[in-house]
């Protein structure tokens, strides 16, 4: 009877995993994950559009012609408003009868 037991000792041994081998398999997952993990955060800090792009003459001059975009408030020019509210004719009074 000891040998049956035995036997089934050694087949379940044999068809489990070696611990270590499983240990060693999750650790290099880990480093891997890691180091990609890395490498993503640091193409994050990279900008998406390359040095210069938003000062191209192109760019410039589709912001200067689309009055939707141009007249865009923080892209207005402060002395526009300025001299449009100055240039306006005052309201008059309504006379008395």
């Amino acid at each position: 009877m000891k040998f049956v037991m035995e036997f089934a000792e050694n087949l379940i041994l044999r068809l489990m995993e070696d611990p270590k081998r499983r240990d060693e398999a999750q650790r290099q997952h880990i480093y891997r994950m890691k180091e990609r993990c890395d490498k993503t955060k640091a193409n994050w800090s990279l900008p998406l559009r390359p040095y210069g792009f938003w000062t191209f003459e192109r760019f410039n001059a589709q912001l200067f012609w689309d009055p939707q975009i141009s007249q865009a408030p923080g892209r207005r020019d402060p002395y526009d408003d300025l001299l449009l509210r100055t240039n306006q004719p005052q309201p008059q009074p309504p006379a008395d009868k």
